[in-house]
């Protein structure tokens, strides 16, 4: 989608601060980061959220958690733990309608998150 805002930085048309990729996602770091280690991994498809998924999707989340795995690595956060995160919706504060997993670590994280 032309008007998508990570559809943009898939498509190298908006600069992003890589992190790792594969054949269909992306990792990049978040432009307002919530953890020292925040960054966000993306369908290059366009899916507008984790409540669009089918099974026509073939395993992308799959593929979004194996690259999240990645960058934990790259990261050093997969031993001290981190968050993997989906929000849907407005009222989980979803800003850009497509599909995206944070991945946040490099601090204790709060419970319940807030």
């Amino acid at each position: 989608m032309s008007d998508c805002l990570f559809c943009q930085i898939v498509a190298g048309e908006i600069p992003s601060k890589p992190v790792a990729q594969s054949e269909r996602a992306y990792a990049f770091y978040d432009i307002a980061p919530q953890a020292p280690v925040h960054v966000l991994v993306v369908p290059k498809e366009h899916i507008t959220s984790a409540d669009e998924i089918a099974s026509s999707h073939g395993g992308i989340v799959d593929d979004l958690v194996l690259l999240a795995q990645e960058v934990v690595e790259l990261e050093g956060v997969r031993e001290s733990g981190y968050r993997l995160v989906f929000n849907v919706g407005a009222d989980a504060q979803m800003s850009v309608p497509h599909l995206h997993l944070h991945v946040l670590g490099g601090r204790r994280m709060e419970w319940p998150p807030g």
